[in-house]
């Protein structure tokens, strides 16, 4: 090779497979002087749930989400349209796109249910959710939710982990606890409560932690009790047998780790173990609700047998972030609210089932100066469209992303007021339009999270819950 016309180009095609390009790589690489894409952060990431800085002050320390799969019907129950109800029978003049084509009509179907002005702010609520009404000024309905899907699994992989349809992506409860860790160490940070009946539709994908190490996914509470199996040990290894026992199996897991460094399936095991005995007193007060006076019980729904269920769960969650826990979910059998068939009975159903414990739940929070720093969300993935389904009578209504409603309440939150519209007949949201990243954005803001710096590196890459750039903190409801 001619040293005197040696070029970069000419180094590197001599060069690039050379053993002395391998040492000088390396030689780089240890003076941490290796060129890093601008996406990749050198820093090393670390995991645990100790308490976390935001990035600027927050109003929201906990969220209780009561997620209602399935799509809640909104024009019969938070979305009043009197013009679908004077088009009634009438043939819809606009598009529509239906997940069921041959039960599917064009025939606009009205509400049967009456809607009344409640509270000081006079939101219009359905008959069927009374409770709601009574803490009408205590929320924000927001009337333009907007997915863009009609599918469920699509909206709900949409809703909550910020990309419609995909799989393997952290739940929004596993990047709030990954960004702020826990006010506990006695109690997983993010817990979820499924339904007795069985996990909801899309089951264990609502609440994983993605490619995020295990630690900051969502531990499940059994339905029934014991709603946590193997609490307490057995009587000849409590005490200092068993403090002894997890000494050692501490020190074996940590010598194994220096091992295998940056392995954090392991850092997230050791760190299970170390909560799993703290969890032994700490667990069994919170999920004991007989601590509770029975006008609590009562204001719950615990002693209605269509209430008692859901009211327990939510008097649960309240009872958990009370104690530090950062985020709470609720979740339904199957759908409930998936009234394809039999809306006249199934609605008031799922109805009767959650509007109670729901609104008691606020009052709760309320009462003990939670509010404030608690955020409560209720809402399902899609809305319902403005035809019919079926037969007019016995009937429902098919899927419908275009437009659906959601309320929330606390935590930062503008209470008695609605935000955004849907058309006239309810079909699609038509003013304020809030998509699932616009939603995440604002819960992130109301945790003092801003939704652009929230990442989590996996293989080189910035990843991030919020991923379309248009999306925006609805500011018009932060109070």
């Amino acid at each position: 090779m001619n040293e005197q016309n040696l070029t970069r180009r000419g180094f590197l095609c001599e060069n690039a497979m050379g053993i002395g390009m391998v040492a000088l790589a390396t030689i780089l690489k240890d003076e941490q002087l290796l060129a890093v894409p601008k996406n990749v952060k050198l820093k090393p990431q670390v995991f645990s749930m100790k308490p976390k800085q935001p990035h600027h002050t927050p109003t929201a320390k906990a969220m209780i989400s009561l997620f209602q799969h399935g799509g809640p019907a909104h024009m019969d129950l938070m979305d009043p349209k009197p013009e679908l109800s004077k088009l009634d029978g009438k043939t819809y003049d606009g598009n529509v796109g239906y997940s069921f084509i041959k039960r599917a009509s064009k025939r606009l179907k009205g509400t049967q249910w009456k809607f009344q002005k409640r509270g000081e702010c006079g939101t219009e609520i359905s008959e069927l959710l009374p409770e709601l009404s009574t803490i009408v000024d205590d929320i924000c309905i927001i009337r333009s939710m907007h997915t863009g899907h009609n599918g469920h699994e699509v909206s709900i992989r949409y809703m909550n982990a910020g990309i419609a349809g995909v799989t393997g992506r952290p739940s929004l409860g596993s990047w709030i606890t990954y960004a702020l860790g826990s006010e506990t160490q006695n109690l997983p940070a993010y817990m979820v409560l499924t339904d007795p009946g069985g996990h909801p539709v899309d089951s264990v994908n609502n609440w994983s932690c993605g490619w995020m190490p295990s630690l900051f996914q969502g531990t499940v509470l059994r339905p029934k009790e014991p709603r946590i199996l193997n609490l307490n040990a057995p009587k000849e290894l409590r005490g200092r047998v068993q403090q002894h026992n997890l000494s050692f199996l501490d020190k074996i897991n940590r010598r194994h780790l220096k091992k295998h460094p940056g392995e954090h399936d392991l850092e997230a095991r050791i760190a299970s173990y170390e909560l799993a005995a703290r969890m032994q007193d700490a667990a069994r007060e919170a999920l004991d609700v007989s601590q509770e006076t029975l006008a609590t019980q009562n204001m719950y729904g615990l002693d209605k047998p269509e209430t008692k269920e859901y009211g327990t769960r939510c008097l649960i969650a309240r009872r958990l972030v009370e104690r530090g826990v950062r985020f709470v979910q609720l979740f339904h059998s199957g759908q409930p609210w998936d009234n394809h068939n039999n809306l006249a009975g199934a609605l008031p159903s799922a109805c009767r089932k959650t509007d109670k414990p729901s609104a008691a739940l606020v009052k709760d929070l309320k009462e003990r100066g939670m509010l404030d720093e608690v955020l409560v969300h209720w809402g399902g993935e899609i809305g319902r469209l403005p035809v019919t389904e079926g037969d007019p009578k016995s009937g429902g209504r098919d899927h419908n992303g275009q437009g659906f409603s959601t309320w929330l309440a606390g935590g930062g939150i503008k209470p008695g007021i609605t935000y955004g519209n849907t058309d006239e007949v309810g079909h699609r949201a038509a003013e304020n339009i809030v998509k699932p990243g616009d939603y995440q954005a604002t819960v992130l803001n109301l945790f003092g999270i801003d939704h652009k710096q929230l990442y989590y590196i996996h293989n080189g890459q910035e990843k991030k819950l919020v991923v379309n750039s248009g999306s925006k903190v609805v500011n018009d409801i932060i109070a």
